[in-house]
């Protein structure tokens, strides 16, 4: 399966409910930021990686979940069933499959330290997302979108997915750090 196979497959048309629901979340998610940001509890950029989050994630489940037709009650209940498989018969469909799986929630753990990421007047105060949260973060995020294609039988529920998804997010977490260390200390100087 090609990256245009897998847009156009698994991108169809929410459903007037689902842009309802998505469309409460994102301005509830608004006035929350704005006033936030009126408070100075948190600054633009994080308030623009909040709703970049938001944005983000409701594209992810809204290809895994909510715009998929349900079927029938799936479930591989066997870590790393995948990979056994891909070492046993050489399955390079089943192997691009567990790498996009990686890449799928890596913007969303790319955003984490921006989203973390407090800025004061005069200094700067950085924490960083350590790999851990990320994982479990994504890890989280990923067990939501397998129970949910569980229950409204729209997808496989596996572990596999949950491990590639948080494995994913950490990485993402992690370069961004990086990058906001590198360049931090560039500006420094």
């Amino acid at each position: 399966m090609d990256i245009y196979q897998i847009l156009t497959e698994y991108n169809n048309p929410w459903s007037s409910r689902e842009i309802f629901c998505f469309s409460c979340i994102m301005v509830i998610a608004v006035i929350m930021m704005i006033y936030l940001l009126r408070k100075e509890k948190m600054n633009k950029l994080q308030a623009a990686a909040i709703l970049a989050e938001l944005v983000f994630l409701g594209i992810v489940f809204g290809s895994t979940v909510f715009t998929r037709t349900g079927s029938v009650r799936q479930y591989e209940l066997i870590p790393f069933w995948s990979w056994s498989a891909i070492l046993r018969y050489h399955d390079m469909e089943l192997l691009k499959e567990n790498l996009l799986n990686c890449i799928l929630l890596l913007p969303a753990g790319a955003l984490l330290p921006l989203i973390m990421r407090k800025r004061r007047r005069k200094e700067r105060m950085n924490r960083k997302v350590k790999w851990q949260e990320a994982l479990v973060f994504g890890v989280l995020i990923s067990a939501t979108i397998e129970t949910s294609q569980l229950i409204t039988m729209r997808g496989l529920f596996e572990w596999d997915d949950m491990i590639h998804n948080g494995l994913g997010c950490m990485v993402g977490a992690v370069l961004v750090n990086w990058m906001i260390g590198f360049f931090g200390k560039k500006d420094e100087r």
